[in-house]
């Protein structure tokens, strides 16, 4: 983090810098979660693997004064007031507290008996109206919960994001034929807006909170832009929310046009905002941190969070050992399913022709092109109207497009202020990474992307067009033509692995050694959603000022999962966040729409973006298929951390408040729903244990399938389960040839009943 020149007053008008930073500290003594007793005067607060905190209850608010009291008197103890400040104390999830400190006090408390762990803050980032069509959710799943107006009924989502636009259609609570009354058990808070006074919340958004002190303690702050309120001054926020929890039917429209109509996942579900990231810096851990440990004493039962770090903390060996792992690791305990990111057409006038102008041709005068470069086409009056009007406006796509001070809004706008009939931009160069996502427009227009058809087409307007023999143009004669408008296509190819998506392997610490769990979980939509957006929101150029937008990453694909999660917990409320993840994952397909394996977008040799066949590295389990998660048959309800290889026992009861059980002896064998072993040498057998969640008993046949360079055997090869029993399994890999690359396989479960369960394997073979 940047260092922040802060300036202290001392008696006798005496002035000095000190150089302040904001810290995470963790504290000897278990958060409430685990606390199970032993300070005099203060009974246990841990809650069961699963269970929901009962923060109402005076032996939890008890405790929760008695660590916030220490973590007072601690800082008090040993600085002087008005030299350092306490940002938030950190009670449920984990124990401890951020606070602004010099390096030097830093040190100090490092030192300090009952310190566990210091690290300095640092910053994290921001990682549909047809998909949920797509996923099947009208026919297959909303009906099995009472239809769309109670799919997710009673199911609080939070969503640490950007906030939200609580004016927004999406978002109304009139939109519902049965009324929102009060929620039998969240105890969120609802901020009001300080501009208006009205709350932030109206039955559908249930709580509103803000959370900003370290980014203000850090001056990246700005309360004009980014609002000290749940007010979205990103439009980041407002879509995903939207995304899971939107109200169903609500109509898309931009520029005159109904692009069609937008739903949430659970579009009953309410909403719970926890803002903690800001447009212009993204935000920092220790906020995000106190907006999760909120958003758990409140009592959601699903977090959205669409962010990730912009590189892993080096504090600590492993990367899931930090206190923002660790906070997320304690919600899952208290029973929050928690869905993270992994890492980011117009009207018709059909067939009539009109000339072609390029914007570098139409300039009122030299001199506009010495401030701007018109060829950009962003500001309407450097260009010659007259020469414009009822024409096609010739534009190019320049670097300033990519670094956001151009945007294709403004070309739309450009055009259409000059009464061009349409707009072409061409793209004459492109960098490896630069992604083109169509952006509706309030005139006929097209972006070209492919550099030789931009040239061809270049070369066509220069040839066609006449000059004099100073190169001023005598007459305009290259001709185009405007055909019908775009529609919304469910293709068969859908679905596919998005350029942006983050891949495997999954690495264990910072010498980049894989782990021995497979990441990505899972696939879900994540690329060109419509969802609502903030009139706020300045995230995309694209989109200032509209009330949708239609946007890609993963941060998109997150919110997706976090509602299909609410329409699991709501037909099974006491499953844990393992049950759930489970049965998303085990039921999810390797499929696409047509029939075929999974393809992946990468890069060629030539940078050109090609498609490939998918693997689990590029899409985990699969992508999600919400109607056969709502009844698995089987789950794989889930200490990963202890069996990593060189992890530090004590390290792991810092961060978690858990002691080490090495009975699984390898990482290989958490009970997790897929199967990774980066380090196979010879022979190494896996054992995996399955419930089954179905209403009666059933027989399961057990199969397998792995690349030649690894043999794979699953014992037994099958067996029967009464409603609610486990068995185990296990999983036999040998290495056959060493390949240098990952092999991959399945294991899949086939019941008597109709269900069945797969888990992707992978396995990387090394020599003796």
């Amino acid at each position: 983090m940047d260092h922040i020149r802060c300036k202290v007053v001392v008696f006798f008008a005496l002035f000095f810098t000190v150089s302040a930073e904001i810290y995470i500290v963790t504290m000897e003594g278990d958060p409430i979660i685990s606390y199970k007793g032993g300070v005099n005067g203060f009974e246990a607060t841990a809650v069961e693997s699963d269970e929901k905190i009962d923060t109402s209850s005076e032996l939890v608010t008890s405790y929760a004064r008695h660590l916030e009291k220490k973590h007072d008197m601690l800082l008090g103890m040993l600085f002087e007031e008005g030299s350092y400040k306490k940002l938030y104390s950190y009670k449920h999830l984990i124990n401890g507290f951020a606070a602004h400190l010099s390096p030097a006090q830093a040190e100090v408390l490092s030192r300090t008996p009952g310190v566990k762990h210091l690290s300095r803050d640092w910053k994290v980032k921001k990682l549909t109206t047809h998909t949920p069509q797509f996923l099947g959710l009208p026919t297959d799943v909303w009906p099995t919960g009472g239809g769309y107006d109670r799919a997710g009924e009673d199911i609080v989502i939070g969503f640490v994001d950007s906030g939200i636009f609580p004016h927004h259609p999406s978002f109304a609570s009139h939109h519902t034929a049965v009324p929102y009354g009060p929620h039998p058990s969240y105890k969120g808070k609802c901020e009001d807006d300080p501009r208006t006074k009205v709350s932030f919340c109206n039955g559908k958004i249930i709580g509103a909170q803000h959370f900003a002190e370290a980014a203000k303690a850090a001056g990246a702050f700005n309360p004009d832009v980014d609002f000290a309120s749940p007010m979205d001054g990103d439009g980041h926020g407002s879509h995903t929310a939207a995304i899971a929890a939107g109200n169903n039917g609500i109509p898309v429209r931009m520029h005159g046009y109904e692009f069609g109509k937008a739903s949430g996942m659970a579009p009953r579900a309410r909403i719970a905002v926890y803002k903690a990231l800001y447009r212009l810096f993204g935000g920092f851990v220790s906020d995000v941190v106190a907006a999760i440990d909120m958003a758990v004493h409140d009592g959601v039962d699903i977090l959205s969070l669409s962010v990730g770090p912009n590189s892993p903390p080096a504090t600590t060996k492993t990367t899931f050992l930090n206190p923002f792992d660790a906070t997320l690791l304690g919600a899952v305990k208290a029973g929050v399913f928690v869905a993270q990111a992994a890492g980011n057409g117009a009207s018709t006038r059909p067939h009539r022709s009109y000339k072609m102008v390029s914007a570098n041709d139409v300039l009122l005068d030299s001199s506009g092109g010495n401030k701007y470069n018109p060829s950009d086409c962003q500001k309407p009056e450097v260009l010659n109207k007259k020469l414009v009007q009822g024409n096609i406006l010739l534009c190019g796509y320049s670097f300033n497009f990519v670094a956001g001070s151009a945007s294709i809004k403004k070309v739309a706008e450009t055009a259409k202020h000059l009464g061009a009939a349409g707009f072409v931009l061409v793209v004459e160069n492109v960098s490896p990474g630069t992604k083109f996502d169509p952006v509706p427009s309030c005139i006929p227009g097209i972006l070209i992307t492919d550099v030789s058809k931009s040239m061809d087409l270049i070369d066509y307007y220069n040839v066609t067009t006449s000059r004099d023999w100073m190169g001023r143009v005598k007459d305009f004669k290259a001709e185009g033509s405007i055909g019908d408008g775009l529609e919304p296509i469910l293709h068969k190819s859908a679905p596919e692995v998005a350029l942006f998506s983050a891949r495997g392997p999954n690495t264990k610490d910072f010498s980049f050694q894989d782990a021995d769990l497979l990441k990505p979980d899972i696939l879900a939509p994540g690329s060109l959603i419509w969802s609502a957006w903030s009139e706020n929101g300045t995230d995309e150029a694209n989109y200032v000022g509209e009330g949708f937008a239609l946007i890609s990453g993963t941060s998109m694909a997150a919110p997706h999962i976090a509602g299909i999660a609410a329409l699991v917990k709501q037909k099974h409320p006491q499953w844990s966040p393992a049950a759930i993840k489970s049965a998303l994952m085990t039921t999810s397909t390797v499929m696409d729409r047509a029939g075929r394996p999974l393809q992946a977008q990468q890069y060629s040799e030539t940078e050109t973006v090609t498609l490939v066949k998918a693997t689990p590295f590029d899409y985990g389990s699969g992508h999600v298929s919400p109607s056969s998660a709502l009844d698995p048959g089987l789950i794989f309800d889930a200490g990963f951390l202890c069996t990593t290889p060189g992890i530090d026992a004590h390290e792991i009861r810092n961060f978690t408040n858990t002691p080490c059980n090495y009975k699984m002896k390898h990482p290989s064998n958490f009970n997790s729903p897929s199967l990774a072993i980066s380090h196979l040498v010879g022979t190494q057998t896996i054992t995996r244990r399955v419930t089954n969640v179905a209403e009666e008993e059933e027989t399961y046949t057990i199969t397998s399938r792995m690349e030649p360079s690894i043999a794979i055997e699953v014992s037994p090869p099958a067996m029967t389960l009464r409603a609610g029993a486990s068995r185990s399994f296990t999983v036999t890999l040998t290495v056959r040839s060493v390949t240098g690359v990952y092999s991959f396989g399945e294991v899949t479960l086939k019941g008597s009943r109709g269900h069945k369960v797969s888990i992707p394997v992978v396995a990387l073979g090394h020599k003796r």
